[in-house]
């Protein structure tokens, strides 16, 4: 939910890896399974709280993955009448994400950001913000992409990482399995910073990896105590 890698594959195929960063208290999450909502098959974690999820994919051709908050830190309202994760349930649903996420009820919807990999015809990645007032939305190049969460990261902490990143990237493996390993290891010996957050009251609860290799979808589903 806070730290998202983007890592293309060949003939199509792509890694998408999602460190889900939040409050110790909050209820635990159920381990990805299929879901038939709306006679349209999903695969994803369940959120124990509120019923949606931080990432998910579609019999569709879709993969959605939801980091909290847009561009900068927001302040939050006492409350809101929709948790974000049903609006990523919401748009794997939907026939065309593009056309959705344009005319879907964002009012009164807490700030986030999704990253979106669609394969239907040619794999295309997207990236769409919600700040509270307005909607984003861009088509990103098929080059690797690292995302951090803007209510918990600030803007220095976001380029640190990128550089983690880019180091990453000179390697000569870059697989799922070493992609992993940078989500577990990737930093600088700080846990307020580092991949694996680990912060007083807040942290990473969990690493989700989506792979697409040919025509095969995988989820795999680490929790961390």
């Amino acid at each position: 939910m806070c730290t998202v890698t983007f890592l293309p594959l060949a003939d199509e195929g792509f890694v998408l890896t999602s460190n889900r960063d939040v409050g110790y208290q909050r209820e635990k999450a159920l381990y990805p399974k299929t879901f038939v909502e709306d006679g349209v098959s999903l695969q994803y974690p369940k959120d124990g709280k509120a019923g949606g999820t931080w990432i998910g994919t579609s019999r569709d051709n879709r993969l959605i993955c939801l980091l909290n908050g847009g561009f900068e830190n927001h302040k939050r309202k006492a409350s809101y009448p929709k948790s974000r994760g049903l609006i990523v349930k919401e748009l794997l649903i939907a026939e065309s994400f593009k056309d959705n996420c344009l005319q879907i009820d964002l009012k009164n919807i807490e700030p986030f950001t999704l990253v979106v990999v669609d394969w239907k015809e040619k794999r295309k990645l997207y990236e769409f913000v919600w700040d509270g007032e307005q909607r984003f939305l861009k088509e990103l190049d098929q080059s690797p992409h690292i995302w951090s969460s803007s209510t918990l990261f600030t803007s220095e902490m976001k380029n640190m990482r990128r550089e983690w990143f880019a180091k990453w990237l000179e390697q000569d493996e870059k697989s799922p399995r070493s992609i992993l390993e940078f989500h577990s290891e990737a930093g600088i010996g700080d846990p307020e910073t580092d991949v694996v957050l680990k912060r007083e009251k807040v942290g990473t609860v969990s690493i989700t990896q989506v792979v697409k290799s040919n025509e095969q979808i995988e989820m795999s589903y680490f929790p961390r105590s």
